[in-house]
């Protein structure tokens, strides 16, 4: 038997705060959550202890029961709006939200002797909507709002919440109908009706209050309620019907049944049990409820808010979103879509955001996701400073769920990496064993763009790129289907993986062979930039000649007015000793003068180790990059000439080399293996950069694609030269002949 309204049933119960033994209170809400109850909330009562404090401390006592806080009329929905969702954020998405009108909806005659109830609907009404504005942080401008009760000037946005946070309109039912402000104000702004009858001395006659409150028969309440939520453009089944009922004694049969009337007569979808007795608490979970919840099935509703629906983007059929990817997809009006819609640099509004837990869900992302006539991008960390994991009205896979890290083989130190893993947690996972991936040097990076690329790494001159550790792959194709990929199987496809990757499909899992690794020497060196070409061919030289458990980068940023430019050296040597350490450093120490320098014996963790925080990213990154066998005296002076022309804000040089050259060049897609160095340079501005890059490019010898952000056809030879780039379009041609994986560095399936 459904709810009808298909929703299935929850259970939960309402506690007196505890007076002066709160920890009372907290108890019977722990012995809540072991009873399987779904939901937990307090009343609010002038001489108790506060309900929001009582619920915080319930949260940090508990892991999965709901809270249910209660918002009256006067309080500030600005502070309500923040104190929920920071509460939601702390615990993963259980918080829900009672709007109280402090029982002004009892008052004698429509509106009240003195219009009580309609001023109480009015600032309730506002508050829902300065609440709804505070959680809307996906809008970057302040909130602004002018009513009759609530007025707030520039308020900053924000906490989104973790999801999207019910709000519920409390009403005590009494005989004839609701007040219809307050069923307007539901219909319109709410998630649903909490109807909270008093519960006289009788339980059958709370019962029969509720089911008179919520009566769906012809010209009765439940029916005013469909009604009133058609006429605001809602489907009646988004307003979800809660009603508080009392304790009663007698055989669990006849509960049941009385209950089961209230649920047929109503269509709720959740009881919440007034009651601090632990003997009633325990008898209601085990007698009752598992007979409730048997009767009336498990159907579930698919119908989204229309404060969801209203958002939505042109050109995407949502309805026909696969079942298992739903409940987490990210749509513009969820809450949680702030964290979602950008990457690390570049500001995004994409119509849908998937996030696939499972290969097989994976599969299906791809197979709706191309039904669709909207972009399609793919995103594993979201670093992403190629810009090309997010969008505007387009889809975006997001696999940041397919993030687990395992042991496969210990003596063989294999292990198998999701690709929504950050190499910062890799690093702390194979930390314990003694082992270590050379990956990037930042910890926040996802490992499916970075290991489907190549991968400079702080060990890239002792061990090479991080696709050079890859053994296999797990990747789901254009067309939905899982391929597995080797030296062996699928050997062709594995070669194009290991520079390429992005082009091909969507790797769900990738295997490595890691190498042993203790403490690390890290540096930070803070030098003289002023002779910058002095400065790059000196520390240039100084890498080449340097031992490979040595490795570097250098940065030089904008030089400020009346202020000398200063460059920045970070280095990782792969050593312990004090005495190795600064023997290695010494060298590239003396690239320039020495302002300030730091040096730390680290485990390698440590160096990865990064909070990843929220991608926020504004705008389109605006990026060039290069690979260079030498640093020159020509290209020093060149590279020189273009930090002093202001058209770049950030410039870096990563040594490479070493092990990373000891490949074949055509043993990977990943062509540029005689390159020593790899450059790359951010600008304010396109064309700026560009004209001043453009004439840099016959110093250079290929190309790192995860720094590049120029889409000229000619940047795709630069990374990929020939007979390169004719194997990777047959690969292209065979595994993904439509094109549908193409917002990344994109190798096309025939000459463009």
């Amino acid at each position: 038997m459904s709810t009808g309204y298909g929703h299935p049933l929850r259970f939960g119960v309402l506690l007196t705060p505890g007076g002066s033994e709160p920890e009372a209170a907290v108890e019977r809400a722990r012995l809540a959550e072991e009873l399987g109850y779904d939901l937990v909330s307090f009343l609010d009562e002038p001489a108790g202890t506060d309900p929001w404090t009582l619920l915080s401390w319930v949260a940090a006592r508990t892991s999965r029961v709901r809270l249910a806080a209660g918002v009256g009329p006067e309080a500030d929905p600005a502070v309500a709006a923040r104190a929920a969702a920071s509460l939601d954020l702390l615990t993963d998405g259980r918080v829900e939200l009672v709007l109280s009108t402090d029982g002004a909806d009892r008052a004698d005659g429509v509106d009240g002797a003195d219009g009580r109830v309609g001023d109480v609907v009015g600032r309730l009404g506002e508050a829902v909507d300065v609440i709804r504005g505070i959680w809307a942080a996906h809008h970057r401008s302040p909130l602004t709002f002018d009513g009759e009760h609530h007025r707030l000037e520039g308020a900053e946005r924000g906490p989104a919440p973790a999801h999207n946070i019910p709000l519920w309109v409390a009403a005590e039912p009494r005989p004839g109908p609701l007040h219809p402000g307050l069923l307007r104000l539901a219909a319109a702004k709410a998630d649903g009706l909490f109807l909270t009858p008093e519960a006289p001395e009788d339980p059958e006659a709370a019962i029969d209050a509720a089911a008179d409150g919520l009566s769906p028969a012809p010209g009765g309440p439940g029916a005013e309620i469909d009604a009133a939520a058609e006429a605001a453009g809602r489907d009646p089944r988004e307003l979800r019907r809660l009603a508080r009922i009392a304790p009663r004694s007698g055989p669990a049969e006849e509960w049941v049944a009385d209950l089961l009337a209230l649920i047929r007569a109503g269509g709720l979808s959740t009881l919440l049990l007034a009651t601090d007795d632990p003997g009633i608490l325990r008898r209601f979970a085990e007698e009752v409820a598992p007979a409730l919840r048997a009767a009336s099935g498990a159907e579930r509703s698919q119908v989204k808010s229309v404060f969801v629906r209203r958002h939505r983007r042109d050109g995407i059929d949502y309805d026909a979103v696969p079942a298992a990817l739903a409940p987490t997809a990210v749509e513009p009006g969820d809450a949680g879509y702030a964290r979602v819609r950008s990457t690390y640099l570049r500001g995004g509004s994409p119509g849908l955001v998937l996030r696939p837990g499972t290969p097989g869900e994976a599969g299906q992302a791809v197979v709706f996701a191309r039904t669709q006539p909207v972009k399609l991008s793919i995103r594993s960390g979201g670093h992403g400073i190629s810009g090309r994991s997010t969008n505007n009205g387009g889809i975006v896979i997001d696999l940041s769920r397919l993030n687990a890290i395992e042991v496969l083989d210990k003596a063989a130190r294999r292990v198998r990496v999701g690709p929504g893993a950050r190499w910062s947690d890799v690093a702390a996972a194979l930390a314990p064993h003694g082992w270590a991936l050379s990956s990037g040097d930042y910890g926040g990076v996802g490992v499916g763009g970075l290991a489907t690329s190549g991968g400079i790494g702080w060990f890239v001159r002792e061990h090479g790129l991080t696709i050079d550790h890859l053994r296999a792959v797990d990747l789901v194709l254009a067309d939905g289907s899982q391929v597995h990929a080797d030296e062996e199987e699928n050997a062709e496809l594995f070669w194009g993986v290991r520079g390429a990757g992005a082009n091909f499909g969507i790797v769900t899992s990738f295997e490595f062979e890691v190498d042993e690794a203790g403490d690390v020497g890290f540096a930070q060196l803070v030098v003289d930039a002023s002779d910058t070409a002095a400065l790059l061919e000196r520390w240039g030289a100084a890498m080449e000649a340097a031992p490979r458990d040595l490795t570097s980068s250098l940065i030089v940023g904008r030089a400020q007015l009346g202020q000398p430019l200063i460059g920045q050296i970070m280095a990782v040597v792969d050593s312990d000793d004090a005495e190795t350490i600064v023997n290695r450093l010494q060298p590239v120490a003396a690239a320039a003068p020495l302002l300030d320098y730091s040096i730390q014996v680290l485990p390698y963790e440590e160096v990865m180790r990064v909070g990843h925080g929220q991608h926020d990213g504004q705008g389109e990154p605006v990026t060039r990059a290069a690979l260079a066998d030498h640093l020159t005296p020509e290209l020093s002076a060149a590279a020189a000439r273009l930090v002093a022309s202001g058209q770049t804000y950030f410039f870096q040089i990563r040594a490479v080399g070493g092990a990373a050259s000891d490949v074949a060049p055509d043993a990977t897609a990943y062509a540029g293996r005689s390159a020593n160095f790899q450059l790359v340079a951010f600008g304010p501005s396109r064309r700026g950069l560009d004209a001043a890059w453009d004439g840099l490019l016959h110093h250079f010898n290929g190309l790192y694609i995860n720094f590049e952000t120029d889409l000229r056809p000619e940047r795709l030879h630069d990374a990929y030269p020939e007979p390169t780039l004719r194997r990777l379009r047959a690969l292209k041609r065979r595994y993904d002949p439509d094109n549908v994986f193409r917002d990344n560095f994109n190798v096309t399936p025939t000459e463009p």
